[in-house]
């Protein structure tokens, strides 16, 4: 019989990104009494970088839950208990064990004598390396599934699959003699492919992966939803707008507490605008040639069922001023006073959203085809707008565009993303009258604004960087001839 010890296993508050020491507790899918399965999604929580689904990495029923929704927690310290064995009847003394204290570090410490946790993609599984550490409980190791997309974060190759039955529908466990057990071969997606797949009623068994090491993309159940239906892959639902607190008749004014992806920002743009000395500069552009290639490129076939706007010819033009003046492509190393010149492109896409501005980056972007850069361009903004981008999909960049014409403005003086050298604002486009062949003619005009470094970006590299992004601009043809 099982002992009322191993029966209760404890869940603790990961860290969904790396360094973070507490999340809120967004909202419960479950409610005591619920089943779950290894892999089940059970809560959303909030940290400073992103709102995270987690799953759950064992089967049986919900015990205990150990805070309410709206509560910030701190990583490590335990928020659900499940029974394994709800069938072996009332624990002793009729309750779950008390939690354990939090651990000392933020990424908390599991497993006997030679085993330490490490931090790895959130809700699949742990790995472990040789330390010394006081005992703790052992926990079972993920399923294949999730070791392969821990193999993945880790950067090698994922074990081999051992056979397993067909998942459900759902995602969820598979039914053996009556009896739910979990699905080892579930298909391997993100959370917000997840939840595109279930808002399109798209079951994820039965699409074909394209991504790396058989992970579905968003590409892929927009695929499989163009099967089913017979028509084209919808779009992206819009994102619905912050609900408004409630304001109480006669009040003069609302308290909202700052916490979240708003509390990082605001943390991180004060840092930044008194940390690194910016610079500002601006140039008018006539962009009629490019949004006349616009037009063209959107009845390219080659780009049929992408997404071509003025925004993918300015991302386009950025990365190949950045070609021709790779010292702006750097960061600032503080400690051993040291400028670190990148050679990769981790391109920033500001993006607001109803918790607050994210900086999400499209990673090698120097690297990628038009075609490729539209459609990393697509999912990272869609995903922006669901609420579900990924802690890992905001580090690392290395400049930023900024769209802040499709509000209608002009131009700003952007502050730089902490760590990265440059930030390029792109103004609204307007017709308005320019000298055009010894003649003043309407033309599509947009101003640009390039915000940078000034320790390690002087006056002459900033205006080359901004001249060469214009002159693309008015002239594309020069992402030919200058390639």
């Amino acid at each position: 019989m099982t002992s009322t010890q191993s029966r209760f296993r404890e869940f603790k508050m990961p860290d969904v990104g790396e360094g973070l020491t507490e999340a809120e507790i967004l909202k419960w899918y479950v409610q005591p009494g619920d089943n779950v399965a290894d892999g089940q999604v059970v809560c959303e929580v909030e940290t400073a970088k992103a709102a995270v689904e987690l799953p759950i990495p064992f089967d049986g029923a919900v015990a205990d839950l150990r805070f309410d929704e709206g509560t910030t927690v701190d990583v490590g310290t335990v928020i659900i208990t499940v029974d394994t064995d709800p069938s072996a009847g009332p624990a002793e003394g009729g309750a779950a064990p008390a939690a354990e204290p939090a651990p000392e570090s933020s990424g908390g410490q599991e497993g006997g004598e030679g085993e330490k946790r490490q931090a790895v993609l959130v809700g699949y599984g742990v790995s472990t390396s040789s330390t010394k550490r006081r005992p703790r409980k052992q926990q079972n190791g993920g399923t294949a599934a999730q070791q392969a997309l821990q193999a993945e974060m880790n950067g090698a190759a994922p074990p081999p699959a051992e056979p397993a039955e067909p998942a459900a529908a759902s995602g969820g466990p598979v039914v053996r003699n009556g009896a739910a057990a979990p699905a080892q071969d579930r298909p391997l997606a993100k959370p917000p492919v997840r939840k595109l797949a279930k808002d399109l009623g798209i079951d994820l068994a039965t699409v074909v992966p394209t991504g790396r090491d058989g992970i579905i993309t968003r590409d892929d159940v927009h695929a499989a939803a163009s099967a089913t239906a017979g028509s084209p892959a919808p779009q992206a639902a819009e994102a619905p707008a912050a609900a408004a607190p409630a304001v109480e008749p006669g009040a003069r004014e609302t308290r909202i507490p700052v916490k979240g992806v708003r509390k990082a920002t605001a943390a991180a743009m004060v840092g930044s605008a008194f940390t690194a000395p910016h610079v500002t500069e601006f140039v008018q552009v006539d962009v009629t040639r490019t949004m006349k290639l616009v037009q063209e490129l959107k009845q390219d076939p080659d780009m049929a069922g992408l997404r071509v706007n003025p925004m993918l010819m300015v991302a386009r033009a950025f990365l190949l001023a950045i070609r021709r003046n790779p010292e702006v492509n750097a960061s600032w190393d503080e400690a051993n006073q040291e400028i670190v010149r990148k050679h990769y492109v981790n391109l920033g896409i500001a993006a607001a959203t109803p918790r607050g501005l994210i900086v999400p980056n499209i990673k090698d972007a120097h690297a990628k085809t038009l075609p490729e850069l539209a459609t990393s361009l697509s999912d990272l903004v869609g995903t922006a707008r669901e609420g579900r981008t990924a802690p890992a999909d905001m580090q690392g960049g290395t400049v930023t565009i900024t769209n802040v014409g499709v509000f209608g403005v002009d131009t700003g003086t952007p502050i730089l993303n902490p760590g990265e050298s440059a930030i390029l604002a792109f103004g609204a486009v307007r017709d308005m009258p320019w000298v055009h062949k010894g003649k003043v003619k309407p033309r599509k005009v947009t101003t640009l604004a390039l915000s940078f470094d000034h320790r390690l970006v002087d006056g002459e590299l900033g205006s080359k960087v901004l001249a060469d992004i214009a002159a693309v601009l008015e002239r594309p043809k020069r992402l030919i001839t200058w390639a």
